[in-house]
């Protein structure tokens, strides 16, 4: 519905983190991870812009992972059988999630490195 007031946006949105917490395993995996590396990285004081990068590419990965999932829901409402359209739809969005986990790593790693190097 168009033009709701902000708290109810607001609790619209709450309850999408809330239904995939509770309903995607890959979700909740994806959050301990983030949660943790942004633990090693306020443990290992690194200067600010890393902790900055590292908020920004959990957040990504966290919101493609909802996209994700948001597709996934609507395709199988919308086309319950199995159809190509459909599992490319899911795979590429999957794969967008693949791609933003594996910059993050690679932010972590640099991270890493240019703190002991």
């Amino acid at each position: 519905m168009k033009n709701q007031a902000f708290a109810k946006r607001f609790a619209n949105a709450c309850n999408g983190i809330s239904c995939a917490f509770s309903t995607e395993s890959s979700f909740r995996t994806e959050l301990a991870f983030g949660l943790c590396v942004l633990g090693v990285a306020l443990w290992m004081r690194p200067e600010g812009v890393w902790i900055a990068l590292l908020v920004i590419m959990v957040t990504l990965v966290l919101a493609a992972e909802l996209f994700n999932t948001s597709l996934e829901h609507a395709l199988d409402g919308l086309h319950p059988d199995e159809a190509e359209f459909v599992r490319i739809a899911k795979d590429c969005a999957a794969a967008a999630v693949l791609l933003l986990s594996i910059a993050s790593v690679l932010v972590f790693l640099l991270m890493v490195w240019n703190k002991f190097s």
